[in-house]
């Protein structure tokens, strides 16, 4: 089965602009073309649209996502590198993770801090108390 760029667009919650400046980035060589031009898209084709999304949202440049696809098109002597970006990639989500972890214990405690407060009816009820917002980020 084939689909416009419209209907690919829908198919991946992508705007069809989105897949339009991913083609004009070199991140479609895959994605075959009508003789008039028209770019036509293949059940195969939402693979790679997947991994490019996935890519992105995982804070991968476009840079990095053409690296990529440019090493996939190459063939199998460009596995060792293929590898190498996601695991780069999986360094830099887990980096971020832990820093989310950090800002969720901020939250939580903040929560925490107007939940006791508003029982309470004053924030006088942490008079005393110390809180070290800064050992909650370590």
């Amino acid at each position: 089965m084939t689909y416009t760029i419209s209907q690919a667009a829908e198919r991946m919650g992508v705007s069809v602009p989105t897949l339009r400046y991913y083609d004009k980035e070199g991140l479609l060589p895959f994605v075959d073309r009508k003789p008039n031009g028209i770019r036509v898209f293949k059940d195969s084709d939402f693979e790679w649209l997947a991994v490019i999304n996935c890519m992105k949202n995982a804070g991968g440049s476009i840079k990095e996502i053409r690296e990529y696809i440019d090493l996939c098109m190459a063939g199998d002597d460009t596995l060792e590198a293929r590898l190498k970006i996601f695991q780069h990639r999986r360094e830099v989500v887990e980096a971020e993770m832990e820093q989310l972890k950090k800002l969720m214990a901020v939250i939580g405690h903040k929560i925490w801090y107007y939940e006791t407060t508003l029982a309470a009816g004053t924030e006088s009820v942490h008079e005393g108390l110390c809180y070290n917002m800064e050992e909650l980020l370590k």
